[in-house]
């Protein structure tokens, strides 16, 4: 029989009322009734027990080649740009160099990763959402937040991403170290030097079979990327080493010409409908009884004087098996048509389940010093009629229930930057953010970092938010390692990339995990 694709799907809620739907979690990878791990493809792992105390790799650079008409052409000016720099190695032990093709046409990043079809190389794909038309600018003192610094490079509207130059994956928490490891392949004058990847929402909770993969954190930078912009693309290319990690050179080089020769300079059409497949089987965790049982003991927890708890968020896994497989790709095709306004994103290890997701919520972004990040809470559906859809969106900002989880939200997220931060400011503090299905109550924050060096404090600080566990933080989290059946994996965690000058986050909510599931006789 042909493999088909299981799909897990979280329905988030709080502890007074009922599930929302569109949290989604796990597919797994299955030969009859035995869970097979998947094989990594060779790679250097920034993370290990002292690369958080070394300092920056040695080289760091980024060489733009001339403009290509066409893709076809950019692919065969890297492999000869990468010829020429193995024919005059750099003599430094570490290092990480850039090397990138202006395209003159603009191609579409989702196709462009639809067409290489090699399954053993890691995938991921992130687009940031468009800019807020009803959020006013918002002034963070008199500077312009970026130490004086200008601009000079285009942000992409979509990169997507394939192999490894170096990859980052530990099973421990997510620590300062950590960050440091990642950090020191960033140049800060290279600000196009990503490292994609995801954070579990949970760290100290135990990982599913289906998680495994991803470890506590995974982060890539691609060996080979392609930047959608706004009237034109980029394919760029990277190479990382090591010596100290045992990563060299000639190791770096080698895996990466195979990974190039690989390389289709072609794009592949994407279904952007209507997926064309059907649920086989459907199964809820917890059941309908355990469910309700867990969100009488948050009540009486919160109602109650023994502990401090103020609001717990619940999530459901829902595991869906479809008649067909479903191609990670394809689904966030279909996301990203409706999705202008939310964060695309697909983070793939691999020959690993794909997470997939389309989230509206903002963890944070941070430019130089500025620091911009936003509370998002209380949903309603759009209306079928304008009158009707402006009806409930005066019924949602004006409910008590609603501003008080509402709230919640945004004051704590408020006294978190308050922590770090300078010029902490709030604006709008409470406005009604419409996508194409529901609406929620939002409010733009802004604030100014005291050293760049504190963005690891900003994440830490952040994440999770009382959107997605609860409040106090940790109360919250315990409520869910003991009442949560199931392993949230990625789901509801920190997911967007790292940069030198530049990082930004969302929350991965409105995602799934996704893979293939054989089972003969099924």
């Amino acid at each position: 029989m042909a493999p088909s694709s299981s799909l897990y799907s979280s329905g988030r809620l709080l502890s007074s009322r009922p599930a929302s739907k569109g949290l989604v979690r796990g597919l797994l990878t299955r030969d009859g009734s035995r869970w097979v791990r998947p094989s990594c493809s060779l790679s250097m792992n920034g993370c290990t027990a002292d690369a958080g105390d070394q300092g920056a790799v040695t080289t760091r650079e980024t060489r733009a080649l001339p403009a290509a008409s066409a893709p076809q052409e950019a692919v065969g000016q890297l492999r000869a740009a990468v010829a020429a720099l193995n024919a005059d190695p750099p003599v430094s032990s570490s290092g990480i160099i850039r090397l990138e093709v202006p395209i003159r046409q603009r191609g579409d990043a989702i196709e462009w990763l639809h067409a290489q079809t090699q399954s053993s190389l890691p995938r991921c794909f992130f687009s940031a959402r468009a800019p807020l038309p009803d959020t006013p600018a918002i002034a963070v003192g008199s500077s312009n937040g970026n130490g004086g610094h200008k601009e000079q490079w285009e942000q992409p509207v979509s990169v997507a991403g394939l192999g490894s130059a170096v990859f980052f994956r530990g099973t421990d928490a997510f620590s300062v170290r950590d960050w440091r490891a990642i950090k020191r392949f960033l140049p800060r004058d290279c600000p196009l030097i990503r490292a994609y990847g995801a954070i579990r929402f949970d760290a100290s909770s135990d990982a599913s079979v289906e998680w495994e993969d991803y470890g506590a954190f995974y982060f890539v930078v691609p060996q080979v990327e392609f930047s959608e912009l706004e009237e034109g693309s980029v394919l760029a290319t990277t190479i990382a080493w090591d010596d100290s990690l045992s990563w060299t050179w000639q190791s770096a080089v080698d895996e990466h010409q195979s990974t190039l020769h690989e390389i289709s300079p072609c794009s592949v059409k994407v279904n952007r409908s209507t997926l064309q497949t059907a649920i086989v089987n459907l199964n809820h965790v917890p059941t309908k009884a355990s469910w309700d049982l867990a969100v009488t003991q948050a009540l009486r927890m919160i109602k109650g004087s023994q502990t401090e708890l103020v609001k717990v968020v619940l999530a459901r896994c829902s595991r869906y098996i479809t008649d067909t497989c479903i191609d990670p790709l394809e689904l966030l095709a279909c996301l990203k048509v409706e999705g202008q306004n939310a964060y695309q994103f697909c983070i793939q290890p691999p020959d690993a389940p794909a997470f997939v997701g389309n989230s509206p919520e903002q963890l944070f972004h941070r430019k130089y010093l500025k620091i911009s990040s936003e509370a998002l809470a209380g949903t309603r559906a759009r209306g079928k009629t304008r009158a009707d859809d402006f009806k409930i969106g005066q019924d949602l900002l004006l409910s008590i229930k609603e501003d008080t989880e509402f709230t919640i939200v945004r004051e704590n997220i408020k006294k978190k930057l308050e922590m770090i931060c300078d010029e902490v400011v709030v604006n709008p503090s409470k406005a009604l953010r419409k996508l194409p299905r529901v609406q929620h109550l939002s409010a733009q924050l802004a604030a100014r970092l005291r050293n760049e060096d504190d963005e690891f404090d900003i994440l830490n600080a952040l994440h999770p938010s009382p959107a997605v566990c609860g409040l106090p933080t940790e109360e919250a989290r315990q409520f869910i390692r003991d009442y949560e059946i199931f392993d949230r994996g990625m789901y509801a965690g920190p997911v967007g990339w790292f940069g030198g000058a530049e990082s930004e986050f969302a929350v991965g909510i409105r995602s799934a995990l996704l893979g293939k599931l054989s089972c003969p006789g099924i």
